[in-house]
């Protein structure tokens, strides 16, 4: 990592009060967005945003886009694309059963906790990752490739303000990483426009970590305007073709995806960062992040 996230939170914090800027290649269909943003910021909640155009490259969308955030489990699609790369190089490893272990065990988000195998293959792990942002699951691929391979395989991507940077914990200590993960909505635009091309690893890598993305129940934030079923939307409806993932913890709500329709198609990343006291604050967050959801969907509607 190239900024501490203690760092990036003071930056994020000087942005908030210096105000917000739109992309050079803003479209006025995102006025609505930029104005829901602007309000929460002013609300004390730090956020940054990023879309850009799949065909042209174009930033249709920016809000501190630089700013590393915290990202809670979007650094589990980095995860994701080790495990999808090692399959690559050795297809029979798909099959190959992993083990839950009680120094594994972690509650909240996920159903392999409520399950009765005690066993699973590696992509069955895999897809309840992007499925359900599995918090067990994480934890056992990750015992299996490693943290360090996971950074290796992170830098070997460019990256440098995104990082997956420990594995899933009920509780953090001072000893511990004080964030999941943390990541740039730059950065993870450009992640995920490459992994909608196939550019990322290779072609069958970058396609299997969007099969198991395609699988994102969670519609909550961002994507809860695109009236997709939450739990069935992998061929289009309406139109509308969607892969996502999600991040949320305490204070941090975290959005990024692939929209297309039948105008465009545009990657998109919102993070907000915020004082999560009140169900009032924290519904005035999912709300500001859903007007940026409509104005995606009319951009590519």
């Amino acid at each position: 990592m190239t900024m501490p996230i203690q760092e990036s939170e003071r930056r994020t914090r000087r942005s908030a009060r210096r105000g917000r800027h739109r992309g050079a290649d803003s479209n006025e269909n995102f006025s609505r967005g930029f104005a829901a943003l602007g309000k929460l910021a002013l609300d004390g909640v730090q956020v940054s945003a990023r879309a850009t155009d799949l065909t042209t490259g174009a930033v249709v969308f920016s809000v501190d886009d630089h700013v590393v955030m915290p990202t809670a489990s979007i650094g589990k699609v980095l995860l994701l694309i080790e495990v999808a790369a090692r399959m690559q190089a050795d297809p029979v490893s798909a099959l190959n059963l992993l083990e839950r272990s009680p120094e594994d065990a972690v509650t909240d988000a996920g159903i392999w906790q409520h399950l009765r195998a005690p066993q699973l293959p590696v992509a069955d792990l895999a897809a309840l990752v992007g499925a359900t942002n599995d918090n067990l699951a994480t934890n056992v691929l990750l015992r299996q490739v490693g943290l360090e391979a996971v950074s290796r395989r992170t830098q070997s991507l460019g990256l440098t303000r995104t990082a997956l940077l420990d594995l899933v914990r009920e509780h953090r200590g001072p000893d511990d990483a004080p964030q999941l993960s943390v990541g740039s909505a730059n950065e993870l635009t450009w992640l995920f426009s490459a992994l909608a091309r196939g550019e990322i690893v290779n072609a069958e890598t970058s396609r299997r970590v969007v099969s198991w993305l395609s699988l994102n129940a969670d519609l909550s934030m961002v994507a809860s305007a695109f009236g997709l079923d939450p739990l069935a939307h992998r061929s289009a409806d309406h139109g509308i073709m969607l892969m996502n993932k999600t991040g949320t913890e305490p204070g941090v709500h975290s959005e990024v995806g692939v929209l297309r329709g039948p105008r465009a198609g545009v990657a998109y990343s919102v993070s907000t960062y915020f004082d999560d006291a009140t169900l009032e604050g924290r519904l005035g967050v999912l709300e500001g992040m859903r007007v940026v959801g409509l104005d995606l969907l009319e951009y590519v509607h």
